[in-house]
C-alpha cells in the first residue's frame, strides 16, 4: 500500500528541515536531534495528575525514572515504559508525550525508564537497568499507591525489544507477574532480518537500514550478541510469557520482525492481539495528534492496557 498522505505530508516536511542522516551522526549529535524533533513536534497531550522524578537502584548506579500519575483516584495499575531510539537515542523527555497519553487513556501509573545506553555501556547494561526498573517497581508497588498485582512492561522500536526481553525474564524468574506486554514495532531480532529490509531500507523517514545498522554497531558489545536471545527476543523460547499487544507500521524496515514475534509468541500458545498500521511509517506512533492513525494506535494501546489491568 503507498504511504498515506498525512505521511506523506510529514515526510516532506522532513525532507524541507534538511536534517542530517543518523548514520552520519555521532551519538550526542543524534541525541540532541531526536530530543530537538520532539521538541518541535509539539502538539497536546491528555491531561493527567502529575509527574515526578523518581530512581531505582540498579547494577551501573541509580536508574532515573519519571512517574506519570492518572487522574483516577485510588490505587492504579502501572505500565513500566521504556523508550525508543535504537538503545543509543530517545530519553523521557522525547517520549513524554506518549507516557502522557497512556497514562491518561489507560488510566494507570505510568513509569518511564531512562535506562543506559550504548555506545558508552553497551549490551546488556540496557537490559539489566530495565529488569532493575522492574523489580524496584514491583517492591515499591506499596508506597507508590500502585496495584502489585497489575502490572504491564512497554515500549516502542528499542523500547519494545526491552519490554519483551523483560517480560521473558519476569517469567523466568518466576515474577513480577506481569497482565501484558505492549510492544510497537519491536525490535525482535538483531540480525536485521526479514524482506521489509529491503522493501523500505530508505525513503520512508529517520530509520533507515543503515540507521540500524548504525544502531546495531553502537548497541552491540560484538556481532555475536544477536544471536543472544536478551537481545533478540524472537530467539527465546516464548512459552508462558506475558499476553502481549503488538502494533506494526507496514512501510517500517521492521516490519517484518514484528509480524513474526507476534506469529511467533502465538505459536507459543501466548495470547496476542496484533494490529498493523497499513501506510504507516516507524515512529508514527509518536506522531499524536497530528497523525490520525498515531492517535488511533495510542487508543489501541491505551485500551489494551485497561482491558488487562482492569
Amino acid at each position: 500500500m503507498a504511504l498515506h498522505p498525512q505521511i506523506q505530508q510529514a515526510l516532506r516536511a522532513l525532507a524541507d528541515a534538511k536534517l542530517p542522516a543518523i548514520e552520519g551522526l555521532t551519538p550526542a549529535a543524534a541525541r540532541e536531534q531526536m530530543n530537538a524533533m520532539a521538541k518541535a513536534r509539539g502538539g497536546s497531550s491528555a491531561p493527567i495528575a502529575g509527574t515526578e522524578e523518581r530512581t531505582a537502584p540498579g547494577p551501573g548506579g541509580a536508574v532515573p525514572l519519571r512517574l506519570y500519575r492518572p487522574q483516577a483516584p485510588g490505587r492504579r495499575p502501572a505500565l513500566l515504559y521504556f523508550h525508543g531510539g535504537g538503545h543509543v537515542i530517545g530519553s523521557l523527555d522525547s517520549h513524554d508525550a506518549i507516557a502522557r497519553n497512556l497514562c491518561a487513556g489507560a488510566e494507570a501509573v505510568v513509569v518511564s525508564v531512562d535506562y543506559r545506553m550504548g555506545p558508552e555501556h553497551r549490551f546488556p547494561a540496557a537490559v539489566e537497568d530495565s529488569w532493575a526498573a522492574l523489580t524496584w517497581l514491583a517492591g515499591a508497588a506499596g508506597s507508590l499507591g500502585v496495584d502489585p498485582d497489575r502490572l504491564a512492561v512497554g515500549g516502542d522500536s528499542a523500547g519494545a525489544n526491552l519490554a519483551a526481553v523483560v517480560a521473558l525474564q519476569a517469567r523466568d524468574a518466576g515474577g513480577p507477574r506481569l497482565r501484558l506486554q505492549s510492544l510497537v514495532y519491536p525490535i525482535a531480532d538483531y540480525g536485521l532480518t526479514g524482506d521489509s529490509y529491503d522493501r523500505y531500507a530508505q525513503g520512508y523517514g529517520v530509520l533507515t537500514r543503515a540507521a540500524m545498522q548504525w544502531f546495531q554497531r553502537h548497541y552491540l558489545a560484538r556481532p555475536d550478541d544477536a544471536a543472544d536471545w536478551r537481545a533478540s527476543p524472537i530467539k527465546a523460547n516464548l512459552a508462558g510469557v506475558a499476553p502481549a499487544v503488538i502494533v506494526t507500521a507496514e512501510c517500517d524496515v521492521l516490519h517484518d520482525e514484528g509480524v513474526a514475534y507476534a506469529a511467533a509468541l502465538a505459536q507459543a500458545g501466548v495470547a496476542v492481539e496484533h494490529r498493523d498500521f497499513a501506510g504507516m511509517i516507524h515512529g508514527f506512533f509518536g506522531m499524536a495528534p497530528m497523525i490520525d492513525d498515531a492517535v488511533a494506535a495510542q487508543n489501541y494501546v491505551s485500551a489494551a492496557l485497561k482491558r488487562a489491568l482492569a
